[in-house]
């Protein structure tokens, strides 16, 4: 069973994900008592209940020896005030709940610790009867009790699905991690069906990408709930399970577009591709909304099936649409499908010049890639043959495909790529013409070279 990573669980255990900072809806109220109490206390609507001057006294002290960390000396008064003055301020909460895990932390009888944790439980819920945020504070709730007690599952697991059903895409990260955690540990007690996996993993991702997509300059959080869900989804994520959990839902609404966005998705996700399910479902999605990305599968599809023009067709399609929307958002998706048509133009098709231009579109969309100009020196090199009349213009285009190789080499920023390059371009150097011949034909090393037939490139002579 996979856990959560060290990167989660260094924000739960360093006190980042309880951050009081004054930009988080976490924030402590001021430390100081007003400078005119008196206007408080008389007012009726007071938050210092029956007794007023009681409750600004162990306010009073609380607050002194909570500031120097004298958490044994602050509890006392502390407690008076959650006790009898519970509206006085939100920090009674945020106080209460960092003295109680301190006090766990330092308890060693097993029996006290759990007295503790169940203190801890109760100021969360006691807060949120007094001050609301319910879906807000279960999930910090939910943290914390991940923190000191992280075997009682069913607890995580109920905490975190009423804060992710009230919080929707407001939902912390951290939340997301522990409620797919425990859906995953219920799941193999058998507590939970099979397909609570692949829901709870469904909705954990569609809030973790909005909130990436929204918040740029706070990713980090969703960027380590992204890389924990991901991992711990990973043994499920089967083409048989994703079948057997989505097969009927298709059967019985073959025309609901959300529904089959998130098939197609997710057995994209699972390298299940090859499956009828992911055929039939991507084909009614291309029917019922031809967009881009159900065109760009529609494509890899028809290249599955060996239905080449087809597939060419509908990755042209999905450059159309991406480019007219957003082509910064969409770069991965333009080059892959400018890197399948040069393909499949190239090897199953022949078409040469064709797959020269959608190779060059796609280093044009990708510039440190390095693989379209590798494709492009194979096909110089390949047509080697065919390109001249003589011994001699027929080794003439392995020139401009070691200058591809080359420029690969110089512009992947993939090392395998670049080594790659760098061995294409090492073997056809060995077929360039030899010093003798150059002379013979009346060309010196270093000169410029055109490089007839379909290839048309101007060149330097080497000799191998």
């Amino acid at each position: 069973m996979k856990l959560i990573s060290l990167a989660l669980m260094a924000i739960l255990f360093t006190g980042a994900f309880f951050s009081m900072g004054s930009n988080s809806t976490e924030a402590v109220a001021s430390h100081a008592i007003p400078t005119d109490m008196s206007t408080i206390i008389q007012n009726t609507d007071s938050p210092f209940g029956e007794d007023s001057a009681t409750c600004v006294r162990n306010w009073n002290l609380y607050d002194q020896y909570y500031r120097h960390r004298n958490f044994e000396m602050a509890w006392g008064p502390w407690r008076y005030m959650f006790e009898h003055c519970p509206r006085a301020t939100r920090n009674i909460y945020l106080h209460g709940t960092a003295m109680a895990a301190y006090f766990f932390n330092n308890e060693t009888d097993p029996e006290r610790q759990d007295a503790w944790v169940d203190t801890l439980m109760m100021i969360y819920q006691r807060r949120i009867e007094t001050f609301g945020e319910e879906g807000f504070v279960l999930g910090r709730q939910a943290a914390r009790l991940y923190q000191v007690r992280p075997t009682r599952v069913q607890e995580l697991y109920d905490l975190t699905e009423r804060s992710i059903g009230l919080q929707g895409m407001s939902t912390e990260a951290p939340v997301l991690i522990i409620n797919f955690q425990s859906v995953i540990w219920l799941t193999e007690s058998g507590l939970l069906e099979q397909d609570a996996i692949i829901e709870a993993f469904d909705r954990a991702t569609n809030i973790i990408d909005y909130n990436l997509e929204t918040k740029p300059d706070d990713q980090r959080p969703f960027l380590t709930a992204k890389n924990n869900v991901r991992s711990l989804f990973e043994p499920y994520a089967t083409c048989e399970g994703l079948i057997q959990v989505f097969g009927p839902r298709f059967e019985e609404n073959p025309e609901d577009i959300e529904l089959l966005h998130r098939i197609t998705e997710m057995l994209d996700n699972a390298g299940c591709t090859a499956e009828d399910l992911f055929y039939y479902a991507t084909k009614k999605l291309y029917e019922l909304q031809p967009d881009a990305e159900s065109a760009f599968l529609m494509g890899r599809l028809e290249s599955d099936r060996e239905n080449w023009q087809s597939a060419i067709n509908y990755f042209q399609q999905a450059v159309d649409q991406y480019t007219e929307t957003d082509p910064e958002r969409h770069k991965d998706r333009i080059f892959r499908a400018y890197w399948q048509m040069a393909e499949i133009s190239y090897r199953q098709l022949q078409r040469l010049p064709q797959a020269r231009g959608f190779a060059r579109q796609a280093h044009e969309t990708s510039p440190t890639d390095g693989r379209p100009l590798i494709l492009i020196g194979e096909m110089y090199a390949a047509s080697a043959s065919e390109c001249g009349d003589d011994e001699f213009t027929r080794k003439t285009a392995f020139w401009p495909a070691v200058d591809k190789f080359n420029e690969a080499a110089r512009v992947a920023e993939d090392e395998a790529v670049r080594n790659r390059a760098r061995d294409l371009a090492g073997v056809y150097r060995q077929y360039f013409p030899n010093g003798e011949d150059i002379f013979f034909h009346g060309y010196s090393q270093g000169d410029s070279y055109r490089v007839e037939c379909w290839i048309n490139r101007t060149t330097t002579i080497r000799a191998r």
